[in-house]
């Protein structure tokens, strides 16, 4: 497990855990921590549960025990364990699996399985600010059933105002996400502890046979009760994604000294609440507060799933950029919002998608309820997406540990899979919204991962070897004293811009660089080991960079920094950049099935130009083009 284990979590000093932890409480946290919103009373609802003693202290424990076994022990005990060079996450994850296995049948299900839990992270991203916002606005009908009207028009401001807010950037509203949670988790505590005080018969649901004699005793309930349950644990995935920001131990610190028992003490005071009250199990967060506190709670609960929201999009955004970065999305406009922080990016188009989603979420569901159908179908599978690739990470890197590891894999892929069943019953009343984008979300990334894959394939039968083009270069052509760079994605065959170039123009830059610019599954590359360079005859040299997922290339840079690798640019003030581009037609070779062509079409025009995203000099570009038939 030694191996697997994070260079930021072994570096973390202690002066700087406080601070870590607060900041870990405001990103990490703000999803896990609004559930109590509407966890238990959806718990009743779905079912139409009876309420009375044994069926609360059986769905408390069933809600306690989520907790410990899927958050506490999956998340903070192992997942955490296990990063890609520090950072976490299911595109980090995957990278990570696939890496370790050879090429074949096997990388491809882990592959699969890694875009899938992908695409229902982007159907989590989208259910997260919908349905956070929309449980805190109805706070109104609970101050006076007047404000009710308010609930939905309230809930669509605050969202697009949020998704208005995002191309400044979260950096300047970040700094107040920590002590703003801080105060949020302080009255979940206080609050039910306040009740349970009142009602300490609820603690009793501790004891984990409350929740295994209500599963035995109504198996066909607590299936569906199962269903609202794991709203419980929403959120568990931002605890490994954002493990390269915090690093492993303020995230654990926080979950087990403070965020952890202040939600339990939620749940059981809520517990306790409606065992006194049966009334109030209407909404039973906002009735845990008196009267007089319920508008100040309003507010402090829209600042909380205002936060909520914002890291799930903001990790949205990450997210996007890794996969563009590892060839699964097509090159969207990522623009900085930071000089200093290099995570704080933005993402126009996707913006934008994501607004126009929420809100007609929103217009569809009307209610945090109904919207609670849709939400637990997209947690459980992306959760069981990290089970499964755990499996893979596991098998190579503990095996000392490996049968331990997989015992519990398999407790957590047998609860896992309780809770799939359980939110399947759900399909029809909003399970269907997750599955559908998730399986769109799925198509279109396998669709541009493949057709990338067989485009290139294409090219290489379009284009000579380069050693035996170089071989049989005319030697009479004129030389201009210039240097080209030409961008290339196989550095074993004459770039085609530099083909169409010669055949063109006829001429030859006195020094012709050829630049791959590849991307390892590691979220950062090693410095010292970046750049190889090759020398070839008439002037040639190939130059391999590699970059991690994580990280912006910049050519300019790259360049300047050849001297270091014994490559000296002959003419640094009279460089041209060559840049090859298709525009794919359809054709009858069907590279891609029907379905697939007309969309990897359609995604390649909405890429961003790789003078952008290579922060290439706009005067010192040739684009060169050529038609090529899929």
């Amino acid at each position: 497990m030694v191996a697997c284990m994070s260079r930021a979590t072994s570096s973390t000093k202690p002066e700087g855990m406080p601070a870590l932890m607060l900041g870990a409480l405001g990103v990490v946290y703000g999803d896990i921590g609004t559930s109590p919103l509407y966890t238990l009373r959806e718990c009743f609802n779905v079912a139409r549960l009876a309420l009375n003693e044994a069926t609360l202290l059986g769905v408390l424990s069933l809600i306690t025990w989520a907790l410990l076994l899927v958050v506490t022990l999956k998340y903070i005990a192992v997942v955490l364990r296990v990063d890609n060079r520090g950072e976490g996450g299911i595109m980090a994850l995957t990278a990570r699996a696939t890496q370790l296995l050879q090429p074949g049948r096997s990388r491809s299900i882990a592959l699969a399985i890694g875009l899938a839990g992908c695409a229902l992270f982007y159907a989590d991203s989208l259910i997260t600010p919908a349905i956070s916002v929309l449980s805190a606005m109805e706070g109104l009908g609970v101050i006076h059933t007047s404000l009710k009207p308010l609930i939905i028009p309230g809930a669509l401001v605050l969202l697009l105002v949020l998704f208005a807010l995002q191309k400044h950037g979260s950096a300047t509203v970040g700094n107040w996400f920590g002590p703003i949670m801080l105060v949020w988790f302080s009255t979940l505590g206080v609050l039910g502890l306040f009740q349970v005080l009142q009602n300490p018969t609820v603690l009793a649901a501790l004891n984990p046979l409350y929740a295994l004699q209500f599963v035995t005793l109504a198996p066909g309930l607590s299936l569906l009760v199962m269903g609202a349950v794991v709203l419980a644990v929403t959120g568990a995935e931002a605890l490994y994604a954002d493990l390269g920001h915090f690093g492993r131990r303020p995230i654990q610190y926080c979950w087990l000294y403070f965020v952890g028992p202040a939600l339990l003490l939620n749940y059981y005071g809520q517990g306790a609440l409606v065992l006194a009250d049966s009334t109030t199990l209407k909404n039973p967060f906002y009735l845990l507060a008196p009267e007089t506190l319920r508008l100040p709670l309003l507010a402090l609960a829209a600042a909380a799933t205002v936060i909520a929201s914002q890291a799930v999009i903001s990790g949205a955004y990450s997210l996007t950029q890794q996969a563009i970065q590892l060839g699964y999305l097509p090159r969207l406009s990522v623009l900085h919002t930071s000089d200093n922080q290099a995570g704080q990016i933005f993402l126009p188009t996707l913006n934008i998608l994501m607004a126009i989603a929420v809100v007609l979420l929103v217009l569809t569901f009307q209610n945090s309820s109904n919207l609670a159908h849709a939400y637990g179908l997209a947690v459980t599978g992306a959760m069981m997406a990290d089970t499964l690739l755990m499996f893979v990470v596991f098998w190579f890197l503990a095996p000392r540990w490996r049968w331990l590891m997989y015992a519990l894999l398999l407790v957590f892929l047998i609860i896992e899979s309780s809770f799939l069943a359980a939110t399947m019953l759900k399909l029809m009343s909003g399970g269907w919204f997750p599955l559908l984008l998730g399986a769109a979300l799925f198509f279109l990334m396998h669709t541009w991962y493949t057709g990338r894959q067989r485009t290139q394939l294409l090219t290489q039968g379009q284009t000579p070897k380069l050693d035996y083009f170089l071989q049989h270069l005319d030697k009479t052509l004129p030389k201009v004293d210039r240097t080209a760079v030409f961008l290339t994605s196989d550095l074993h065959h004459a770039p085609p811009a530099l083909m169409y170039n010669l055949h063109h123009n006829m001429v030859w830059h006195r020094q012709t660089l050829i630049l791959k610019v590849a991307r390892a599954r590691l979220p950062r590359y090693p410095e010292s080991e970046r750049i190889r360079v090759t020398h070839h005859s008439h002037g040639v040299a190939t130059i391999h960079a590699i970059f991690g997922f994580k990280e912006i290339p910049n050519i300019p840079q790259l360049l300047a920094s050849l001297p270091d690798y014994g490559l000296r640019l002959e003419h640094p003030d009279r460089l041209s950049y060559f840049l090859s581009t298709h525009t794919y037609v359809p054709s009858t070779r069907h590279t891609l099935n029907r379905w697939q062509e007309g969309v990897f079409i359609f995604l390649d025009k909405l890429q961003q130009s790789a003078i952008n995203y290579f922060n290439l000099p706009r005067g010192k570009v040739i684009e060169i083009g050529n038609q090529m038939e899929i």
